[in-house]
């Protein structure tokens, strides 16, 4: 996206990495940066909806202090458990927690995580007791749950789905309100009775707050023009994300409903990233 944009605006576009604090260090920088369209944010679901839930003190507010610019898109999670267990489907994974309470165990890359977030959704709407395994990536968690050391783990689809059609790993659920169209057969949870269950890794755009809105509209049409060119529609459907393109207003009422959907996850489940 970063070279395409530079051919796009006629500006060099610089890639500056600030990892750490689950994107919440990035998020501050940009937060505090001039509003003047040159410093923009990689806006993701960790730094602008749940981190911020789970801190007890945020560095900057994820929608006051940003103007969203334009959406990427969301890469799917999917409840996956090991071909060995003893479960078929959703219901009978529900019956084997329910029998053996605080036994199953579900990996996650890290406290905050989606995979993290939709454990605990998960745990809360159908009553289960399922207990938290962290790992420090998605890469070790993997590995845990094919050895038999997890249970389940709610993964990105892009993470799995080699081991999908290895039959390596099985899959019970996806986090999407629509079926994927990488895995027709596999429902949602939101079929299967779990209300409003939605759980993805979205990526997007934001500038500084108070950015003009001349150049957020600019940038907004230029990017969402990126996202239809064949290249980077294949190159997102290699990294397993879906492209849905936004208006900065679209794309800013979207992220104020997934902050609150997490602060009510985060409230009742009491998940603290200190």
């Amino acid at each position: 996206m970063a070279a395409k944009l530079t051919d796009a605006v006629g500006q060099q576009t610089i890639v500056d990495n600030r990892p750490g604090a689950t994107g919440m260090i990035a998020a501050n920088l940009v937060a505090k940066a001039p509003a003047d369209g040159y410093t923009l944010l990689t806006a993701h679901v960790n730094s602008q909806a749940i981190a911020p839930n789970a801190t007890s003190k945020p560095l900057y507010d994820p929608s006051r202090d940003f103007a969203y610019v334009a959406y990427f898109g969301y890469a799917p999670n999917v409840l996956v458990i090991r071909p060995s267990t003893p479960a078929k489907n959703v219901k009978e994974l529900i019956a084997l927690a329910k029998a053996h309470p605080g036994q199953l165990t579900y990996a996650s890359p890290g406290v905050g995580s989606t995979n993290h977030l939709a454990g605990e959704m998960f745990r809360m709407a159908t009553g289960v007791e399922i207990t938290h395994i962290p790992y420090k990536g998605s890469v070790p968690a993997i590995i845990d749950l094919l050895s038999g050391q997890v249970g389940m783990n709610f993964d990105t689809l892009s993470s799995v789905a080699a081991y999908l059609q290895a039959g390596r790993m099985r899959a019970l659920a996806i986090t999407t309100a629509k079926r994927d169209a990488q895995l027709p057969d596999v429902p949602t949870l939101i079929e299967l009775g779990i209300k409003n269950f939605e759980v993805t890794n979205w990526y997007g755009v934001a500038a500084p707050a108070g950015t003009p809105p001349d150049i957020v509209n600019k940038l907004n049409i230029e990017i969402n023009r990126i996202l239809e060119l064949k290249d980077v529609m294949a190159r997102f459907d290699e990294l397993g994300t879906r492209r849905n393109p936004m208006s900065p207003e679209q794309f800013g009422a979207f992220q104020r409903a997934e902050l609150a959907k997490y602060k009510e996850v985060v409230t009742k489940s009491g998940v603290r990233m200190e």
